[in-house]
């Protein structure tokens, strides 16, 4: 017989964004990189990215984030019993950036920690959370934010690079949900053979940080575009296919798809020939580029006004490493909030594929 505490979920009760106000133009990036602002929308599909002020980190951008997913939630940060950051753009290399957040907000109730899967790390830091909570009674509620600060590590002249990544933040608060709400069938993955395919070499215990490294640009970030694109094509499919299997569900019963961005153009081909409708596509690296662990809170933030209580989201993440990972959401009605910003006005449409814009 089951009893009720095996019926206990993890779902979502809020959902936050922040973007710094800076916006930089496909024109801007193009004069640098020796293409063209048509090119970067013919292959990308990208038409503008957020970068942060030089005095900003990434603990300053997922701070207001939490704040703002606190807010939507409507709990304070000192009711917050965990805090994970998904970062690839740590404000150092230690302490945890999460750790610094933590004292940005004054969530001293918080167990503060770090996530490393790159653009996977939220859904990665969501399974930490998820596990954490239904394993500790006494903690009520968790923060989970995925932020980059892409920029500050950015060749401007690789247009490989250059014409993708963004800074911006994006956090949930998770709490436990009655079942059939909340999250399930998570499944992650990695493949370490493949992480010298889009890295930041130096800056590390391998290549410590030294005049040689500065000068060969080893502390920008190197891709490996073809492998990276063979690599969605084939990883993206799989998540969703294997996400509708364990769930014996087809792709008719999913109300809208929430994945990683880092190409739309790439998204919405893959997506269209997965058979998955565009308006249940959701699509905002259009209007933010690759912001990495947190594109897919913010697709999911996106979307968040547009469900309904009981809505199916399919999950799925992929990214450096290499690191891949899908479920499935059932919503439970949690709202969304943009952190204050002159640039940044409230989400009030899911910016999906064939919406209103």
């Amino acid at each position: 017989m089951t009893g009720a505490a095996d019926r206990r979920r993890v779902g979502v009760l809020g959902m936050g964004t922040f973007l710094p106000p800076r916006v930089r133009t496909n024109a801007e990036v193009a004069r640098d990189a020796g293409i063209t602002a048509e090119w970067i929308s013919l292959r990308t599909g990208v038409r503008e990215r957020h970068v942060a002020a030089p005095d900003e980190a990434a603990s300053d951008l997922a701070a207001h984030a939490v704040r703002a997913a606190a807010d939507a939630a409507g709990i304070g940060v000192r009711d917050l019993g965990l805090l994970v950051c998904a970062t690839s753009t740590p404000d150092e290399l230690g302490p945890s950036t999460a750790c610094r957040i933590q004292a940005a907000l004054g969530a001293s109730r918080a167990v503060a920690l770090d996530v490393g899967a790159a653009c996977s790390g939220w859904l990665f830091a969501a399974k930490v959370a998820h596990d954490w909570l239904l394993a500790s009674p006494e903690i009520r509620y968790a923060a989970v934010v995925g932020v980059e600060v892409y920029s500050k590590f950015l060749d401007p002249a690789d247009r490989g690079t250059a014409v993708l990544f963004a800074d911006g933040a994006a956090a949930s608060v998770l709490a436990p949900v009655a079942h059939p709400q909340g999250f399930a069938h998570l499944a992650l993955g990695s493949d370490g053979t493949l992480a010298d395919r889009v890295l930041i070499p130096a800056g590390g215990s391998r290549l410590p940080a030294a005049e040689a490294t500065v000068a060969r640009g080893e502390h920008r970030i190197r891709m490996d575009g073809r492998t990276i694109s063979r690599f969605v094509t084939e990883v993206f499919p799989r998540l969703i296919t294997g996400t509708l299997d364990r769930a014996g569900l087809r792709i008719e019963d999913i109300d809208r798809v929430v994945a990683h961005q880092p190409n739309p153009v790439l998204l919405r081909r893959i997506g269209a020939e997965l058979g998955i409708p565009a308006d249940r596509l959701v699509v905002v690296g259009d209007e933010v580029g690759n912001i990495g662990a947190a594109s897919t809170p913010y697709a999911l933030a996106a979307a968040a006004p547009g469900l309904r209580a009981g809505d199916r989201v399919l999950l799925a993440v992929f990214g450096a490493g290499m690191t891949w990972g899908s479920g499935l959401l059932t919503w439970s009605g949690a709202p969304a909030r943009t952190a204050a910003s002159p640039s940044c006005p409230p989400l009030e449409a899911p910016m999906t594929e064939g919406a209103p814009r």
